[in-house]
């Protein structure tokens, strides 16, 4: 019986460990219930191999407050030598009929959203990213954001 439970549990563990190869970082900050516009959240980079490439990824956890068919992020990576490149990102969260897209099986999505491909590091970055999401026809933005409850950022090696 024992060595039927540990080959089971060396099953699982090989399982688990083996299905994200690609994965180099991956982390996620809670938001609450919503995001305000002036809340950035704000990514520490490990130090990565400068002789790879990675794909960058914004990853998003939405409930079905979320009331958008889009989303817009401004993204600002910030390199080690002081510089920041700003991108501003505009995303599909819904279908047409309002179904929230994304990986799930409750309320909540999950959605992994590509930001960059083949990126060479070289040193230490940090990333930040905030909501832009403005209602149509207004200029003020969208003071607090309902239904996205985490936000997070992924790191991947590029094959």
């Amino acid at each position: 019986m024992w060595i039927k439970n540990s080959a089971l549990l060396l099953l699982v563990v090989i399982l688990f460990s083996s299905c994200d190869k690609k994965r180099v970082f991956d982390e996620y900050k809670s938001v609450g219930s919503a995001w305000h516009k002036d809340s950035i959240v704000t990514f520490n980079l490990p130090e990565l191999d400068s002789t790879k490439r990675y794909n960058l990824f914004v990853n998003l956890r939405a409930n079905n407050n979320y009331q958008y068919n889009n989303l817009f992020l401004i993204v600002a990576l910030e390199l080690p030598n002081g510089f920041t490149k700003v991108d501003t990102l505009e995303y599909q969260m819904a279908d047409p009929d309002g179904t929230l897209l994304g990986d799930g099986f409750s309320d909540i999505k999950e959605s992994k959203l590509y930001y960059k491909e083949n990126v060479k590091f070289r040193g230490k970055y940090k990333v930040h990213i905030k909501q832009a999401v403005r209602e149509t026809g207004k200029v003020p933005g969208v003071t607090v954001l309902d239904g996205i409850t985490e936000v997070g950022f992924r790191i991947e090696k590029k094959e």
